[in-house]
This record gives structure tokens, C-alpha cells and sequence, in this order.
């Protein structure tokens, strides 16, 4: 908790309370069902929860803003960013529901209003969303296959809408056909070791194959 602390130094008691809560929540499930590793589990906040909020050092979502975490596993990044903006809107979609269950229980558990929880294949969601979120489910070229038509055409927060990716390692290949990505090292954002090879992509809405 004091990793996140130290990044988010101005987070409110409510904030600092449901992230304290969350590793208990899951320590809970992880005894139950494979929600994440063990070696994970004894580094929740630095391999799940600042590893999802990294997306809050590209972007300080605005009120309102809709977003789509796709592939949410056992709830990141989702459930960390609908704690840091719990004036914007999450739909968690999977299409395993055994991990959902372990989100409904974390979303309950903490109290969270602003999540959805959806099990579905995420073509079949027919929603649009300012932006869609995922920690490395697929290939780029298949997850905007995925995700296409489902971003919202009008703006309203400093970068442009579109996908906001988690993603490790050499990503030039990956990304040799979309010219319009903007790459960010999560190595400019935290000083962990853990963190040195992770990197988020933003694929705007007007993207260019």
C-alpha cells in the first residue's frame, strides 16, 4: 500500500481505504480459485494495482468519462482506475465467468458504484466507450480487430479517444502498422525495477492500417 502512497500521494480516506482493503479481498479468492500467482499475490500492489494505475500517469480522466476494460481477468486494470476515478464509468468484461465472480466480490466488497461487470465476448458488447483498457490480452492487430466500432467519436479529455494498452518488451514489430500509436515507458513514471521493460500504447480513434 505504501507503493501506491508513493505515487499517489493525494488520494482521499475512502481511496486509501478500499485500496488497503483490496489485497485481503484477494489473498480471500487466490485461497479458492487461481485469481493470480502466487509470487504475484505476495506483490499485488506493485504488479497489479501500480501497474494498472499507470494508465492514470498518461491520463487524468475527466467526469463521465466511459471506459472498457477488456479481458479484466481478476479486475485489472479496471477495479485500481475505478477507485482513483470513481466519478467515471467501467464496464469489466471477460469471457470467463469463474474470474468474474471474483470481480463482483471485489466490487462489492469495496463498495465500488461506478463498475459493471459484463461476461461476455467482448465483439458482442455493442457499446461505445471514450476508451478501451487491457493489460496485454491479445496482439495488437487482434485486439483492435476486436474492439472495433466500439469507441466513442466524441472527445473530451486531453489525449484522443481510443485504446489505452499494457503491453512488455519489443513492441516494434507488433506496432509496425499503426503509425498514429504514442508509446509511454512506464520507467518515466515509476522507479521499480519491475517496471523497466512495461509500457503502455495509445492507439487513438483515427488510427491509420
Amino acid at each position: 500500500m505504501e507503493l501506491v502512497l508513493k505515487y499517489f500521494p493525494d488520494l482521499s480516506p475512502l481511496q486509501i481505504e478500499q485500496f488497503t482493503k483490496l489485497e485481503g479481498l484477494y489473498q480471500d479468492w487466490n485461497l479458492k480459485i487461481n485469481v493470480v500467482s502466487r509470487k504475484d499475490i505476495d506483490e499485488l500492489y506493485l504488479r497489479h494495482v501500480l501497474h494498472s494505475l499507470a494508465i492514470a500517469k498518461v491520463v487524468d480522466f475527466k467526469d463521465e468519462t466511459s471506459l472498457m476494460d477488456v479481458g479484466t481477468g481478476g479486475g485489472f486494470p479496471g477495479i485500481p482506475l475505478a477507485i482513483l476515478f470513481p466519478e467515471c464509468e467501467f464496464n469489466l468484461v471477460d469471457s470467463i465467468n469463474k474470474k468474474l465472480n471474483v470481480v463482483r466480490d471485489v466490487v462489492a466488497g469495496l463498495e465500488i458504484e461506478n463498475v459493471k461487470v459484463t461476461h461476455s465476448r467482448v465483439e458482442d458488447v455493442n457499446e461505445t466507450y471514450d476508451f478501451i483498457i487491457s493489460r496485454a490480452v491479445a496482439a495488437m492487430p487482434t485486439f483492435v480487430r476486436w474492439t472495433k466500432g466500439k469507441v466513442a467519436k466524441t472527445q473530451q479529455n486531453k489525449i484522443k479517444n481510443g485504446i489505452l494498452y499494457l503491453k512488455g518488451g519489443d513492441l516494434t514489430e507488433e506496432l509496425q502498422d499503426y503509425q498514429t500509436t504514442t508509446i509511454y515507458n512506464l520507467s518515466d513514471f515509476y522507479e521499480e525495477d519491475f517496471f523497466e521493460t512495461k509500457k503502455i500504447v495509445h492507439l487513438p480513434l483515427k488510427w491509420k492500417v
